[in-house]
């Protein structure tokens, strides 16, 4: 195991250590191993799989290429199988140890890349995004949650690791897509080593705000779905309102109530991001760059 690699203990629990706390300091970013056991994990893909209002509200995005994903994007986590594993201690809690302070559920999403046409995501800094959304520090990360297997053939995450002590990079549209400017990703890539992030289902990466991530085309036969749950700190509130969140407290769960949890999904209290809020959020986007 490297030294950005952990497990949960015997009793489903990941205990934060000081070792830990260094590695993501260092680089980034901490990889859990088995973060989901297997019962979780299948529980969390019957709440997904053929799910009606997922489908119904996925958002389609181009990669220019010829190639798309498919994201659907909730505010806050619920009370279903969902919402219980972004508000467990393992979860959130290894969140709150990890940037020191009180943490929030900024928003969950149901990343899909399809076989064969799943798109590109190009180069970027989630804070390269949450940074116009007012949040004025970059006291926030991301728990990336492999429901699939993901590897270099089906487009899994690339990072440069350790990129995120080089700050907020300024990021403009590369193509058809958003992202972090690619003349200083390039210098950047020359310091910071690239690396691929091949998971297996269960997985869980923790990855700070400023961590420079890619993710390539899909093109193998098989499906890569994950489950990203974002989380700010709560002394991070945006200034402004936006279609994120603003402090919302998170009442955190302990880890049994996942597989304890009788509702598989319940889209009531998620304020999923529909396509009427999605266009109303693109017209705000507009009118604040002109």
């Amino acid at each position: 195991m490297s030294q950005t690699e952990f497990r949960p203990n015997q009793n489903n629990e990941v205990e934060v250590t000081e070792g830990m706390k260094t590695a993501f300091d260092k680089h980034g970013y901490i990889m859990v191993r088995n973060l989901l056991n297997s019962q979780e994990l299948e529980k969390l893909k019957m709440s997904l799989d053929e799910n009606e209002t997922v489908n119904e509200n996925s958002e389609k995005v181009d990669d220019g290429e010829n190639r798309f994903a498919r994201l659907t994007l909730w505010s806050h986590p619920g009370d279903d199988v969902t919402g219980m594993i972004s508000r467990s201690e393992k979860v959130a809690g290894t969140c709150e140890q990890l940037l020191e302070g009180e943490v929030y559920h900024y928003h969950s999403k149901l990343m899909m890349k399809v076989a064969k046409v799943g798109g590109r995501h190009a180069w970027h800094q989630d804070y390269g995004y949450w940074y116009r959304n007012t949040a004025l520090f970059p006291d926030m990360m991301t728990v990336f949650i492999a429901i699939d297997r993901c590897h270099q053939g089906n487009g899994c995450l690339e990072i440069l690791d350790g990129s995120h002590k080089c700050g907020r990079i300024e990021h403009n549209f590369v193509g058809q897509l958003i992202g972090a400017d690619m003349d200083r990703v390039n210098m950047i890539e020359k310091r910071c080593p690239k690396k691929f992030v091949e998971m297996n289902p269960g997985d869980g990466l923790f990855f700070h705000c400023n961590l420079l991530h890619y993710s390539g085309p899909n093109l193998s036969e098989e499906r890569r779905w994950a489950f990203l749950i974002a989380y700010n700190k709560a002394s991070n509130d945006p200034v402004e309102e936006h279609h994120h969140p603003k402090y919302t407290p998170l009442h955190k769960v302990p880890n049994s109530a996942i597989l304890n949890c009788e509702v598989l999904w319940d889209t009531n209290g998620k304020s999923i991001l529909t396509k009427e809020r999605r266009q109303q959020s693109k017209l705000a986007e507009i009118n604040v760059k002109n």
